[in-house]
């Protein structure tokens, strides 16, 4: 056994580097597995056995809790007291207190307030703020409240404690929110059972260098034997609260988990958590969010939230600063905080898993898709494997829930995507913005819109049944042919829409072009049979004159023209003829 009670560490690291090495995007794809059936865990499935956490069961085949943690064994081999563990990981456990002591000597004044704020106050009150614009109205209508209201001056010398009501009163116009939120956090979903059997150490009590916030000094606890790291407690009930506030109010999906995830970095900034501590926390609680939501005792409340949200919360005009309403900042930001640049230690290419019930997490905001394709979802956008602490046997630790709200990451197989504009919301509704691989066909039916913003590049093709599918990228549609049988294709594209295989559209179907400028077109690389409408939207004041290439195509000889063609955007003085030559279809504009 080796402590090291006050080492300085040599481990570099830049700041610069763990805020901004994935730069952005999401970090590479998972290997894509053959089918998403469960894999069962020595502890059983998390979502059957979840109630087993407590401190009674401090194993990890018992404990599901503490076994989706068990990864953290691979760096680290709990003792009986605080610190009496052993390293087996010297180096990713020096990298992980380094990293605390890096962010804690470069962190700002605004940060150094959001870290004091997110420990004193009770998270659910903090995780509101996710909520965007309608924050303040969720918390006078849930009555919700704090009494951290400023940081007191004296904050140095003096523990506060938040004595607010939390996420609200069960009995509000929101209560059902409520009762949600609470039932997330509720008897089973504590880290002390898991935090108790690891006994791993707080990171300020590891190196003098990591510096704890000041004002935070007070709240240490002065018991180390009683106060363990991982997982993080905080981010736990930070996580549970976003998952169900995102499950009532899907529209705010990406915004509560990323709120969620600062609360759960600026505990690492406070110098009370370590990035590993952070992670486990983030793990434990998708599990148990996953299985509460499954729990058929809840099937009741998580209903009338969802519409005590859209019938209540939603009707109202939010008037509080949004601080995440700015997507690829929180893109960027939530997906470095899934594995804080820390290295693959283990295998990288071992297939994605999908644990038993996690497709509920995406149950309202991927309503359209049946439960076996919101599996897939979570297969094609989770992490690769090979991080540490996140290769847990059913595979919680590897979902990236922000990617899969962004829909598919690759279509596997043929998709069939049925919306209902009826049913309203994402029914009517969506965009999937990732970047969409694969060798299955996209089909689109029903009466809904979706969006396509990726750069895709599946090749099964994209079939286009009923219902509208927009291309905001020009390669929306990835490298297949494209047949709209009778739906509407939409180019909402700034340059050139490319189809890289064949086009086809019958004569019920309508492709709509939005031209800002002469840039602007579609381009068929392969053969094209045109039938149906031709809608041309001139937008943004474009006016164009003379003779303009609207699409070409890969066909020097024509199969079918347009049953109809209009334009929309132009004056009523102007005349419009259309041009059918070897590879390309023309608008003649005069005035």
């Amino acid at each position: 056994m080796k402590w090291p009670k006050k080492k300085l560490f040599t481990v570099t690291l830049s700041l610069t580097v763990l805020l901004s090495g994935l730069s952005g995007g999401y970090a590479s794809a998972a290997a894509i597995p053959e089918s998403v059936v469960p894999p069962k865990a020595s502890w059983g499935y998390f979502v059957d056995h979840y109630k087993n956490n407590s401190k009674d069961n401090l194993s990890t085949t018992i404990n599901p809790a503490i076994g989706i943690l068990s990864e953290f064994e691979k760096l680290w081999t709990p003792g009986e007291g605080w610190n009496t563990g052993t390293k087996l990981s010297e180096t990713l456990l020096d990298d992980n207190i380094q990293k605390v002591v890096e962010i804690t000597a470069n962190r700002t004044a605004s940060e150094a307030e959001g870290a004091y704020y997110d420990d004193r106050r009770k998270q659910s009150y903090s995780v509101i703020e996710g909520l965007g614009s309608l924050t303040d109205i969720y918390r006078v209508k849930a009555g919700a409240t704090t009494t951290i209201k400023n940081i007191p001056a004296d904050a140095t010398a003096k523990k506060y404690d938040d004595e607010g009501t939390n996420s609200g009163n069960p009995e509000s116009s929101l209560g059902n929110m409520v009762r949600l939120v609470n039932t997330l956090r509720g008897t089973y979903s504590s880290t002390n059972p898991s935090k108790s059997f690891y006994n791993y150490a707080r990171p300020f009590r590891w190196s003098d260098e990591v510096a704890v916030l000041p004002t935070l000094i007070p709240a240490q606890n002065s018991d180390p034997s009683n106060d363990g790291g991982y997982p993080s407690g905080h981010t736990n009930a930070a996580y549970l609260t976003a998952f169900a506030m995102a499950y009532a109010v899907p529209e705010r999906y990406q915004e509560l988990l990323t709120r969620a995830s600062e609360l759960g970095h600026n505990r690492i900034v406070a110098g009370m958590h370590s990035p590993f501590d952070v992670m486990g926390g983030r793990v434990m609680a998708t599990a148990l969010a996953a299985a509460i939501l499954n729990d058929p005792a809840n099937r009741d409340l998580k209903k009338a939230a969802y519409e005590e949200a859209h019938n209540i919360l939603l009707t109202h005009i939010g008037t509080a600063v949004d601080r995440f309403g700015d997507y690829e900042s929180n893109k960027q930001i939530f997906t470095e905080r899934l594995t804080y640049d820390f290295s693959q230690s283990g295998s990288t290419d071992k297939a994605a898993v999908v644990p038993k019930g996690a497709e509920v997490l995406l149950e309202t905001r991927l309503p359209y898709l049946d439960d076996t394709q919101r599996r897939w979802v979570l297969a094609t956008t989770a992490l690769p494997s090979g991080y540490p602490v996140l290769d847990d046997a059913e595979g919680w630790g590897r979902l990236n829930l922000f990617a899969a709200a962004d829909g598919y990451g690759a279509l596997v197989g043929d998709v069939t995507v049925t919306m209902d504009s009826d049913q309203g919301g994402f029914h009517a509704e969506d965009r999937w913005r990732n970047d969409i691989s694969g060798e299955g066909k996209l089909i689109k039916k029903g009466t809904g819109t979706l969006q396509l913003e990726g750069s895709n590049s599946y090749s099964g093709g994209t079939q286009i049944d009923e219902g509208t599918l927009e291309a905001w990228s020009e390669t929306a549609f990835g490298i297949g042919e494209v047949v709209n049988k009778g739906g509407t294709i939409v180019s909402n594209v700034s340059g050139k829409l490319t189809i890289e295989g064949n086009f086809e559209q019958s004569d019920k179907g309508t492709l709509e072009l939005n031209l800002s400028s002469s840039n602007d077109a579609l381009r068929i690389k392969g053969a094209a049979a045109y039938g149906g409408k031709l809608r041309v939207n001139f937008v943004d004041g474009y006016v164009p004159s003379g003779v303009i290439s609207v699409i070409t195509d890969g066909s020097p000889d024509k199969n079918g023209v347009f049953s109809s063609v209009e334009t929309v955007g132009l004056s009523s003085g102007y005349q419009v003829q259309v041009i059918y030559n070897g590879h390309s279809v023309q608008l003649q504009i005069k005035k």
